[in-house]
């Protein structure tokens, strides 16, 4: 499992022009499910995400977590982070979960997350998003469950 996690002043994510969800401050979570992930990797990440210290403190070090900034956390599942690149020019997705698989392990994690105490919006699972956000600082960091 992989999330690109990037910190954010406010990301939405519209489906055919049509605002579907929405954050202020917090992260912004594209996450993809590797077809060997199970809820034991969900945990893992879903920890990680919560706790990562990458918010700025009162002396500007990155030492806050999105629980202790209370931001938020905007969740979009994205299979493109499992393209293997290595040979020829056209990535390959084999390592991709199967959708229902898939969906399955992204429904745990935004569930785990708010189990955590993130409060959490989501992409819509499977469909062509656009998402749109502001980056800050920027920080972006993926993060991989083995």
């Amino acid at each position: 499992m992989r999330a690109l996690v990037q910190r954010v002043l406010w990301s939405k994510v519209e489906v055919e022009d049509i605002q579907v969800s929405a954050i202020g401050p917090g992260l912004l979570v594209f996450l993809g499910v590797d077809k060997e992930d199970g809820p034991e990797e969900v945990d893992y990440l879903a920890y990680k995400v919560s706790a990562l210290r990458i918010f700025e403190d009162e002396d500007g070090k990155m030492n806050r977590s999105l629980l202790d900034t209370e931001g938020e956390a905007l969740v979009v599942s994205q299979f493109t982070l499992l393209a293997d690149s290595s040979s020829g020019n056209r990535p390959g997705f084999s390592r991709a979960a199967p959708a229902r698989r898939a969906r399955e392990m992204y429904d745990l994690f935004i569930e785990r997350l708010k189990e955590n105490g993130v409060i959490t919006c989501a992409g819509i699972f499977q469909t062509d998003m656009k998402v749109t956000l502001a980056n800050d600082g920027p920080v972006t960091i993926l993060l991989e469950s083995k």
